[in-house]
């Protein structure tokens, strides 16, 4: 075959250091705005970056020559660097260690679109400890709780 043809989606989740709420109304589209960027520069597919004060979902489609792995490391990197670069918050800002990583078909794309845009609605509801749980439950993903969070 002359060619490499993909489609591979990924969700990303990951939470602000100590699940502190930093990610400040006025300037977080901004952050996401960026993270989009991140993204677009890896040469990847930005879907939807959004969240909520203390995490983010980052909807992305990949190329196969990238590493799940490789784009969320960039994306906190480069991303905290900003952060701390703008002197938004008093102290260091940084993203906690580790991430969830959710994949999905095609025929997903809207349903995972809408989710992530409706972050803020969907948190007056169910708090993001649920909502992790329950990714990686439906994921069918084991874990063991005293390792899914430094604030556990």
């Amino acid at each position: 075959m002359a060619g490499t043809f993909s489609q591979i989606y990924i969700q990303y989740v990951f939470t602000v250091k100590g699940r502190e709420n930093l990610l400040q109304k006025e300037w977080k589209e901004k952050v996401f705005k960026y993270i989009a960027g991140i993204i677009k520069g890896k040469n990847q597919k930005s879907i939807i970056v959004n969240g909520v004060s203390d995490h983010v979902h980052v909807f992305v489609g990949l190329k196969p020559s990238m590493k799940i792995s490789d784009l969320v490391r960039d994306i906190k990197n480069n991303s905290s660097n900003f952060i701390n670069e703008q002197n938004w918050i008093d102290g260091h800002f940084s993203w906690q260690d580790g991430y969830g990583a959710f994949s999905y078909s095609h025929k997903q794309i809207e349903n995972v679109y809408k989710y992530v845009l409706n972050q803020e609605t969907h948190h007056q509801k169910q708090t993001f400890r649920d909502e992790y749980l329950e990714l990686l439950r439906k994921f069918e993903i084991g874990y063991d709780e005293k390792f899914l969070f430094d604030w556990l």
